[in-house]
């Protein structure tokens, strides 16, 4: 079979929804939606922890930092996407498949060390209260967040780099919405199991070992809080929580399910269908699920709106 390298092929054809005719308008409209719903919310949500002076604590600090994540993240699988919908041409180029590749990596292994830096600043906040301000200072926020971005834009590199040097079949066609590593991978002529077993390194190190440490961390929360006289500090405490553990089992539960899964589970359709979830309603939800269950999020939003509501009547009575 013909064979040819990264470097020598122009271009990829999506296959996409297409084995779904009747669906795809309602796929496509479901996908702008998720975009845009994503956008708008993280960019609001950025724009409060921003101007509130209220916010300006580590878990926003972080939240903000997860919404860019997000933002990025949906934009690079969503984009071309709905691009091609419109176009009518299922295609990318190398270059753009690549980059979409290594961001959708990069992004998703930051995000999953991101999470567990959050559950450990969850479990300062409430078992060392006295001491929070002094271990969760500024300086230690910085390193926790770059390190977090280094460490999953590294360990992307480390996966896309020897997917780009296999050698691939004369076929350019991948069988999903997105530059996909998984499904790039269907398109290689040689064995790939030394690049499977470093992508399974890397998954176990981005995966089962945050999700203990997350573990781990409200293991000692739970315990603490069960101490706790009060059922009004019990109650503010689990709320504290409740939105990181939500997110936290959404972004993980979907992830597990793509990445882990036994090699000879072969579920391409179910997989696409996967990564719309991941790569769009996890993004979308995020800033949802912490503005309603949290009430210093949904009064900074309307103190902004009420702020921006007076600015717009004064400017109206001065014309």
């Amino acid at each position: 079979m013909f064979q040819a390298n990264w470097t020598s092929v122009t271009g990829f054809f999506f296959l996409g929804f297409s084995h779904y005719p009747n669906a795809e308008a309602i796929i496509f409209v479901l996908c702008l939606l998720m975009y845009l719903i994503a956008l708008l919310g993280n960019i609001i949500l950025i724009s409060i922890t921003i101007w509130d002076f209220h916010l300006h604590t580590p878990m926003y600090f972080f939240l903000s930092n997860l919404s860019f994540l997000d933002i990025f993240y949906t934009s690079s699988a969503f984009t071309p996407m709905l691009e091609n919908f419109v176009s009518g041409e299922n295609t990318i180029s190398f270059s753009r498949c690549a980059s979409q590749m290594y961001i959708s990596l990069a992004m998703g292994s930051t995000e999953c060390v991101l999470l567990s830096m959050m559950a450990y600043d969850r479990y300062v906040a409430i078992c060392n209260p006295l001491r929070y301000p002094l271990i969760m200072n500024k300086k230690v926020c910085a390193q926790i967040a770059a390190g977090s971005w280094v460490t999953g834009c590294l360990t992307a590199l480390v996966e896309t780099v020897p997917v780009l040097q296999l050698p691939l079949c004369g076929n350019s066609i991948i069988n999903h919405f997105a530059c996909e590593i998984l499904a790039v991978l269907k398109m290689a002529c040689v064995d790939t199991s030394t690049v499977q077993l470093i992508m399974l390194v890397i998954s176990v190190l981005l995966l089962p070992v945050p999700i203990l440490l997350i573990c781990i961390s409200y293991a000692f929360i739970l315990s603490n809080i069960l101490r706790i006289s009060s059922r009004e500090g019990r109650s503010k405490a689990f709320s504290t929580c409740a939105a990181h553990l939500t997110v936290v089992v959404l972004f993980y539960g979907t992830a597990l399910s793509m990445y882990l899964k036994p090699s000879a589970v072969n579920s391409q359709e179910i997989d696409k269908f996967m990564a719309l979830v991941y790569a769009g309603l996890t993004p979308m939800l995020n800033p949802i699920i912490y503005s309603l269950r949290n009430k210093e999020v949904k009064a900074a939003v309307r103190k902004q709106l009420i702020r921006n509501f007076c600015n717009a009547v004064l400017i109206s009575i001065t014309k």
